[in-house]
C-alpha cells in the first residue's frame, strides 16, 4: 500500500499506509491523523481537510477542479500548493506523498 506522510504545523509527522482508491482525507481519518477534520465527509462542501502538497508531488496530485477551487477560498491561508485532501485519490503513483497541514482548519 502507498505511504503518505502528513506533517502537522508543529512538525510532527504521521506516516500512514493508504488503500488505493481512497482519498487522502479518508486515509487520514482512518488513521486518526490530527488536523484533518473532514466535517463534510469528503463531499467537497467544506475546507476542513485542507493540506499543502509538497512541491515534489504537485504534478502527480494534479490541479484542483473548479468546485475545489471555490472551496479553497474558505480554507485557512490557501497557497499555490493548497488542495482539499478529499479530492486527491490515492494511487500507487502517490507512494511517498508528503502533505503539510495548516495551523488550523477553517
Amino acid at each position: 500500500m502507498p505511504k503518505i506522510t502528513f506533517i502537522e504545523n508543529d512538525g510532527t509527522e504521521h506516516v500512514v499506509e493508504a488503500e488505493v482508491g481512497l482519498s487522502v482525507m479518508e486515509a487520514a481519518v482512518r488513521n486518526m491523523v490530527p488536523g484533518i477534520d473532514a466535517d463534510c465527509g469528503g463531499a467537497c462542501a467544506c475546507a476542513t481537510c485542507h493540506v499543502y502538497v509538497d512541491e515534489a508531488w504537485r504534478d502527480k496530485t494534479g490541479k484542483p477542479e473548479a468546485m475545489e477551487e471555490s472551496m479553497l477560498d474558505f480554507a485557512y491561508e490557501p497557497k499555490e500548493n493548497s488542495r482539499l485532501s478529499c479530492q486527491i485519490t490515492v494511487s500507487e503513483a502517490l507512494d511517498g506523498l508528503v502533505v503539510r497541514l495548516p495551523e488550523f482548519q477553517g
